[in-house]
């Protein structure tokens, strides 16, 4: 990870540690940098956040003042813009949001043309000229300077190829959506209702600061009392931004990106489009998924936290499905990042062909308890190699043996470390969770 861009672009609090200034160098050196043979052209999509029209125009005049052209998709989803990017031609896309974070903070995400992540050594180069004292970088003038254009049409285009790749109607089926006040509030229901859908719509009435409050795959539970309030076939929640969906079947019960990754796994292993037999899944991953997935003959590979480690390492093998238990799924056939409402319509394909609800489809995994503490510590370096810590974290893992795992990571978009246990009961967690977290706090990590 560079000094600004982490994991998943460049995050932070708006006007604090992410201000306009960092946005506007940003649209000055892709407009640059992608301009140098060509005038380039670059599309911009953003979340409903308050401060992401604050950061668009900012983007849009760092891009124009270079001499690129900037298309502007307005509120729209992350993985519409990598559609619109590698379908369209663009050079080079930009989303504006901070994903499931909560709406002061926002974050600028720069997708290739190639419809992925940016390479780090060009984020190298963004971060050096953020931090330079001088702007060597030349400035367009007279015909050349850049221009905006009005393109809502490119969103309109990627909901036409996410109804496309439907396999049969959705009619009769009961289906509930949280759009977390965000990115899907311009996608999902119309995606839904065009295929036949009866959709039940919560959270959808985005107002600048309630992005992702109480509402979406962070706060699933209350996704879950409205489908057994409503007598729902199913229900997706999604993020910030859409990139990731989590789901809840007709009884109310939670299905998790690992679950997602089951279904799909032996859904498409048995049609024979399961790529190598394969699933790429990060460290994450439950004990339980990777003991159900032995069972049906499907490899898997871990990654580091990060969709773009699960995509970097999909592309090098040639797998067709990875993704992360936060709901990150990537289909490789149909997209180059997480798509929150392709992954609902790549589970609304596994009920209707299986002709079962997901609760019955769900019998045969067993996933362990764990527990996931987020620590906020004033260095996440030092606080995850301190030789105490790593003293305790290997006692943890001698005790709970080939039943059970410990993890512990630094995050790579808050300033925390995060502590995961899975165990064979949720009591041994909470106990081994709590043997860390007490180290952490007696050599002065913790804030």
């Amino acid at each position: 990870m560079g000094k600004y861009f982490g994991t998943d672009g460049f995050r932070g609090e708006a006007n604090v540690n992410l201000t306009v200034e960092h946005a506007y160098k940003v649209g000055r050196f892709l407009g640059y940098y992608y301009g140098k043979n060509h005038k380039a052209n670059i599309v911009i999509g953003k979340d409903t956040r308050r401060s992401s029209y604050m950061f668009e125009y900012a983007l849009v005049a760092g891009l124009t003042a270079s001499g690129a052209d900037a298309y502007l998709l307005h509120v729209t989803t992350t993985p519409s813009v990598s559609y619109v990017v590698r379908s369209e031609g663009f050079d080079c896309g930009i989303m504006i949001s901070a994903s499931h974070n909560p709406y002061y903070d926002n974050g600028i995400k720069v997708i290739n043309g190639g419809g992925y992540k940016l390479e780090a050594d060009v984020e190298a180069l963004i971060e050096e000229y953020i931090d330079s004292e001088k702007d060597t970088l030349p400035l367009a003038t007279k015909e050349n300077i850049g221009r905006t254009v009005d393109y809502y049409i490119g969103r309109n285009r990627y909901v036409g190829y996410l109804i496309s790749l439907a396999t049969r109607s959705f009619k009769d089926m009961r289906v509930g959506l949280d759009l977390s006040n965000g990115s899907a509030t311009t996608v999902a229901k119309g995606v839904f209702d065009a295929l036949g859908a009866k959709t039940f719509v919560i959270n959808s009435e985005p107002d600048g600061t309630n992005i992702n409050k109480d509402c979406g795959s962070t706060h699933i539970e209350y996704l879950q009392k409205y489908v057994i309030e409503n007598n729902l076939n199913v229900g997706f929640a999604y993020d910030g931004d859409a990139d990731r969906c989590l789901a809840v079947d007709e009884k109310g019960n939670i299905i998790d990106g690992d679950l997602i990754l089951y279904l799909c796994g032996v859904y498409m292993k048995r049609r024979n489009e399961l790529a190598n037999d394969t699933i790429v899944t990060t460290v994450m991953s439950n004990l339980g998924l990777y003991k159900a997935l032995e069972r049906q003959g499907i490899r898997y590979e871990k990654t580091a936290v990060g969709d773009k480690y699960v995509f970097e390492n999909m592309m090098t093998n040639g797998h067709a499905l990875g993704g992360e238990q936060s709901g990150h799924i990537i289909f490789s056939k149909h997209a180059m990042t997480g798509d929150g409402v392709l992954t609902s319509l790549k589970l609304m394909e596994v009920m209707l062909e299986s002709k079962a609800p997901l609760s019955e489809l769900l019998k045969e995994i067993t996933i362990f308890p764990q527990l996931l503490v987020n620590v906020k510590v004033k260095n996440k370096k030092e606080a995850r190699e301190d030789e105490a810590v790593i003293e305790a974290v290997g006692q943890v893992e001698k005790e709970l043996g080939s039943e059970g795992r410990i993890l512990v990571r630094e995050s790579g978009t808050e300033p925390v470390v995060r502590v995961m246990v899975e165990a064979e009961t949720g009591e041994t967690c909470k106990i081994m969770v709590d043997r860390v977290v007490k180290v952490l706090k007696e050599k002065g990590h913790v804030l």
